[in-house]
């Protein structure tokens, strides 16, 4: 096996408006990022997030961490990986890294908890995205994924 799960993996330009004055991408930024690849990562279990939240659930964020290690700047391009780290029988944790070029500029996670978006209450994986989602959770073997399998291997 590998040692990591299935990545999804966002390129994001870093935009002005993204920038203080000084043309450092604003710590807050970093966090949208993190939406955009988690937004890919449920796409790749086979439900958009809005099919999701049709579906009568929410995944309510409980939890942010981030790390800073470099700063991003304006006219950077930024790769952010996205990755399942903990599923667990209400909720899940979402792991991050933002590089450029191979230099890891942050790291972070996010924890959510399943909602039923109908009473509003917390509740257990929905039966329906529970494999999906335990899918994106198991490493990826060494030698690559079977022929004909519909999740696909990070770009390394």
């Amino acid at each position: 096996m590998s040692s990591h799960p299935y990545r999804s993996v966002v390129d994001v330009e870093v935009r002005y408006a993204e920038t203080d004055q000084m043309g450092v991408v604003h710590h807050a930024n970093y966090i949208v990022w993190l939406e955009l690849a988690r937004t890919e990562l449920c796409k790749a279990s086979g439900f958009h997030y809005a099919e999701i939240e049709k579906l009568g659930y929410l995944l309510i964020v409980t939890r942010v961490e981030t790390r800073y290690a470099s700063p991003a700047r304006y006219g950077d391009t930024v790769r952010i990986h996205c990755w399942l780290d903990r599923l667990g029988s209400r909720g899940l944790r979402f792991a991050y890294e933002v590089s450029r070029d191979e230099q890891i500029l942050a790291s972070g996670a996010t924890e959510h908890i399943w909602v039923d978006s109908a009473t509003g209450k917390p509740c257990r994986t929905p039966a329906v995205l529970l494999q999906p989602f335990t899918d994106l959770a198991q490493p990826i073997p060494v030698g690559g994924l079977p022929k004909g399998s519909d999740r696909v291997p990070a770009h390394e």
